[in-house]
C-alpha cells in the first residue's frame, strides 16, 4: 500500500502546500483520502482514476475540494457518474447544502454517497477501511487502512479522549494530526493534539511509524518533529506535499 501526500497545510492552504488531502493505493485501487483545498488540482494522477473518495470531516479545510471535484467530473462532454464518497452524514449534507442539489440533481448522479460511522468497514477495490470516532467538535471519523497485511492509520482532526485509539494499535504506519506545540495543559482548544500527545499515542499504540501531518503554516514544523521525536524515541516523519511511501 503507497501513501501520496497532496496537502498537509493545518486550518487553511498556502502557496505549495493544499490543505488535507492523500492519495491512497493498492493494486489499481485508488482513493482520495480528505479533500482540502487545492488537493484536485495536486492529484498525481487523472482524478478519473479515482475509485472512491474517503471524508473525515466538515471542515473545509478537509473536504471543500469536492465541491471543485464535482464541476471537474459533473460540467463537461462525458461526465463521470456513481463515484463512491464515503464519510459521516454531515459531510454530504453540508456539500448538497452550498451546491444547492437536491436528490433529482446531478449532484446525486456524479456521487454515490455512502455514510460511514464509528465500527463501519468498508473494501473499495484491494483496501479495506474501517471507521472510528474521533474527538473532534464536529462528527469526524478516523479510518484504518489495510491492504496486501500492512495497515495504516489516518486520525484526520481529533483531540486525546475517546476510544479511537484502540483502532490504531499495531499500525504500521500513524497519519497523525499535530496542531499544536509545546505542553498540552496549554492548547487553545482541546480537541486537536500536539506534537508530543500524537507521539505518545503513537508510542502506546505500539505503531510502527508516526508521520505528522496537518500544522498549521504559522509554526515550525521542524519544532513539531523534535518534540514528537523525544516522546516516541525514534525518528518521526513529517508530511510534506509530494513525498510518497511505503505502508
Amino acid at each position: 500500500m503507497k501513501v501520496h501526500v497532496i496537502g498537509s497545510s493545518g486550518t487553511y492552504p498556502v502557496p505549495g502546500r493544499p490543505a488535507s488531502g492523500y492519495l491512497i493505493s493498492q493494486g489499481s485501487t485508488r482513493v482520495w483520502c480528505d479533500a482540502g483545498p487545492g488537493t484536485f488540482v495536486g492529484l498525481p494522477i487523472d482524478p478519473d482514476l479515482v475509485d472512491a473518495v474517503v471524508l473525515s470531516h466538515q471542515h473545509p479545510d478537509h473536504c471543500a475540494d469536492m465541491l471543485i471535484a464535482f464541476h471537474a467530473w459533473n460540467y463537461r462532454p462525458n461526465p463521470r457518474r456513481d463515484i463512491p464518497v464515503y464519510a459521516p452524514q454531515e459531510v454530504w449534507d453540508r456539500i448538497a447544502d452550498f451546491l444547492q442539489k437536491y436528490p433529482e440533481s446531478d449532484l446525486h448522479s456524479t456521487f454515490d454517497f455512502r455514510p460511514v460511522w464509528t465500527g463501519d468497514s468498508v473494501t473499495i477495490g484491494d483496501i479495506t477501511v474501517e471507521f472510528t470516532e474521533m474527538d473532534h467538535s464536529v462528527p469526524t471519523v478516523g479510518s484504518r487502512w489495510t491492504a496486501n497485511n500492512r495497515s495504516l492509520f489516518y486520525t484526520a482532526d481529533t483531540g486525546a479522549e475517546g476510544d479511537w485509539r484502540e483502532l490504531a494499535r499495531g499500525a504500521h504506519v500513524m497519519i497523525s494530526e499535530a496542531s499544536f506545540q509545546g505542553e498540552a495543559a496549554d492548547k487553545d482548544f482541546a480537541q486537536h493534539l500536539t506534537a508530543s500527545e500524537a507521539a505518545a499515542i503513537a508510542r502506546e499504540m505500539e505503531v510502527k511509524k508516526l508521520v505528522l501531518t496537518h500544522i498549521p503554516p504559522y509554526l515550525d514544523p521542524a519544532r513539531s518533529v523534535h518534540e514528537a521525536e523525544l516522546v516516541f524515541d525514534r525518528p518521526v516523519s513529517l508530511a510534506v506535499p509530494g513525498m510518497s511511501f511505503d505502508v
